[in-house]
């Protein structure tokens, strides 16, 4: 499914496992013209925000999805929608300028084939052997993935069919088959790992993004730049897919302004002003956020907010939630102080945006969301990600069986 603007041509076929393959792919892309890389379709979106051409992944043959009550009913959390085949995926991932996610699809097959393949497969399978691999539900969740596992196994053999009955978003039960990989032995086991791994971190993001959503309704939730390194597009398009919405994808597409630049530019003002003079000079556009820790901050926010092009459109309002336990640290019950928080909302009285952020968990984003604010930031929805339970089993009797005995499945 996945192709983005500055993708190579080329893919690695079923006889290209080992590593010097691999490299003759790179060195020589016209001898792989005729791959699936080569049907790719590309379309540019623009990025209002930004005022430049984006690249969204847009489609990828020989992917279907399943007749489902639970795929054709998956609700998009937001607009616009991402076709393989024909079939619309129900979210498409955060634009960017110059992000390649094939890029890193392709950088994890090689970190994990190294320089001679997947040299376990190749011993013990003959070359040719055809198998049927099924992705197993460990746990319950809500799925997200499926794009980049389906172009991990398109990338080591265009021939491998893959088959989901659910889609990103909908929800998994444990126990559950949800997708069928057949063709080549070999392409399907040199790919399993790297499909999960995508595909758990970004379901256990999605997962736990949805039960924050529900939580703090009204308030949108959001997540934050605290993302695994190489990874931010596939974090926060898991976000996406859980039903949050991005904050900053990165450095470029807002202005944020928080304590070490106040600090290092003098004041709260002397931040605003300046922000201001350089969007109003390079011809930007941009959003501008600024941090408040204390109500006197947030009082400078406000009398320097200013107007038009360069004004500041939302106030984080960062660590003003005290949360202590009854009983003592790590037991008791939960009780949270949002007094400050709830002062602070009233103050700017929608003037502004405003986002709260600091000691936001499960157990306390309700309290804080009932204060009125707009916005609620949580880092640890990426930077803690509990990964959801899911292989890949060619056997997959004797899985349940395993999992049934160790109440994993």
């Amino acid at each position: 499914m996945v192709a983005i603007a500055r993708l190579a041509g080329g893919s690695i076929t079923a006889n290209s496992l080992l590593g010097r393959n691999q490299r003759d792919r790179r060195a020589n892309p016209a001898k792989y013209d005729s791959s699936a890389l080569s049907r790719f379709s590309l379309r540019g979106r623009t990025d209002p925000r930004i005022s430049r051409q984006t690249y969204f992944p847009v489609s990828f043959p020989r992917v279907s999805v399943a007749a489902s009550a639970s795929a054709s009913t998956s609700a998009s959390p937001v607009n616009g929608s991402v076709t393989m085949e024909g079939v619309a995926m129900p979210v498409p991932p955060p634009p960017h300028p110059t992000c390649d996610v094939m890029a890193a699809v392709q950088a994890a097959l090689d970190e994990d084939a190294g320089d001679l393949g997947d040299v376990t497969s190749l011993a013990t399978i003959p070359a040719g052997t055809q198998a049927t691999a099924q992705f197993l539900a460990k746990e319950g969740g809500i799925l997200a993935g499926t794009a980049l596992a389906t172009a991990v196994f398109r990338l080591l053999d265009p021939s491998l069919e893959v088959v989901w009955s659910k889609a990103d978003g909908d929800t998994v039960h444990k126990g559950e088959v949800f997708a069928t990989v057949q063709g080549s032995a070999h392409a399907i086991l040199q790919g399993e790992r790297v499909a999960l791994n995508f595909m758990q971190r970004m379901s256990g993001i999605a997962t736990s993004t949805r039960a924050m959503v529900e939580a703090a309704r009204p308030a949108t939730v959001l997540e934050t730049r605290k993302t695994a390194p190489g990874l931010r597009i596939t974090d926060k398009w898991a976000v996406l897919i859980g039903g949050g919405q991005n904050h900053r994808v990165g450095l470029y597409d807002m202005l944020l302004i928080k304590d070490n630049h106040i600090a290092a530019a003098g004041s709260v003002a002397a931040a605003i002003n300046a922000a201001r003079e350089y969007i109003r000079s390079n011809g930007l556009d941009l959003p501008v956020e600024v941090e408040a820790r204390t109500l006197d901050e947030l009082q400078e926010v406000l009398k320097c907010r200013g107007e038009g092009v360069g004004r500041v459109t939302r106030v984080m309002l960062d660590n003003m939630v005290v949360v202590r336990r009854r009983g003592g640290e790590g037991g008791g019950e939960v009780e949270v102080d949002v007094s400050m928080l709830e002062e602070a909302v009233d103050t700017v009285n929608g003037q502004l945006e405003t986002e709260a952020s600091g000691n936001v968990t499960l157990e306390t984003v309700g309290a804080i969301a009932a204060t009125g604010v707009t916005f609620i930031s949580s880092g640890a929805l990426t930077h803690s990600v509990k990964a959801l339970d899911i292989s890949l089993n060619i056997d997959t009797e004797l899985a349940l069986d395993v999992g049934r005995r160790t109440n994993r499945a």
